[in-house]
């Protein structure tokens, strides 16, 4: 009796197979549409996605940015008929898996090293959530907009920060942390100036910016807001 070949969840989710499919996206170019019907869940091989919502009111916001080895679209498994936002690649050669809906069920349910990968995404999503809101909520304008540099930098997951690959413009970087461009603006120079950050048509991240996130005292929010305030 042949033994059955084992199940490796990456490369299932790098081949092409029955419900599932493989595209490349360009810089810019919209993966799917606020309002759209969700039928499929989509997973980063290679670039990043910019995920945008827009109110009644016409106002966009960008909610987050994904990278390699993340899953998105993940609602239609929850009941949600109709995307919540629209997703964009940030950069050229993106690569994104998509599989269907009943294709995706049937993974989960058949293949446990598969379902441990989907809930082990989950769980760190949520962590993520529940931080970018203790985020919003406790910290200053400028200590959003380091955390925010680090994480877009990978910092943590090998060791040390990567290059920042895409172009994030500063009002997409204030629209992530809820401020002001011209704030954005003054605490990047002050980053550079510093010596946290590399700002040359590309962000480079060092560690040091790490040391300022962990060591940012109290009143800097309040002297950050009575600025804002102005």
């Amino acid at each position: 009796m042949r033994k059955k070949a084992s199940f490796v969840p990456k490369i299932f989710l790098a081949k092409v197979g029955e419900g599932k499919t493989i595209s490349k996206y360009r810089k810019d170019q919209i993966v799917f549409s606020q309002g759209e019907a969700a039928d499929a869940v989509f997973y980063i091989q290679q670039g990043k996605v910019k995920l945008t919502v827009v109110s009644q009111q016409g106002k966009e916001a960008v909610v987050a940015i994904l990278g390699p080895g993340h899953f998105f679209g993940e609602g239609c498994l929850n009941g949600h008929p109709l995307r919540i936002a629209t997703t964009r690649a940030v950069d050229d050669d993106c690569v994104i898996t998509r599989l269907e809906k009943a294709t995706m069920i049937a993974t989960i349910h058949n293949e446990p090293e598969f379902s441990e990968l989907f809930m082990s995404y989950l769980l760190t999503r949520n962590s993520r959530i529940e931080e970018d809101l203790i985020d919003q909520l406790f910290n200053s304008s400028e200590k959003r907009l380091a955390r925010l540099l680090l994480l877009l930098a990978n910092f943590g997951k090998e060791g040390r920060p990567e290059p920042i690959v895409g172009k994030f413009s500063q009002e997409m970087l204030a629209e992530m942390i809820g401020t002001t461009r011209s704030r954005v603006s003054f605490f990047m120079n002050k980053f550079r100036k510093l010596g946290f950050i590399e700002y040359n048509g590309k962000i480079e991240v060092h560690k040091s910016l790490l040391n300022m996130v962990l060591h940012e005292k109290p009143e800097i929010k309040r002297r950050d807001e009575a600025i804002s305030a102005e």
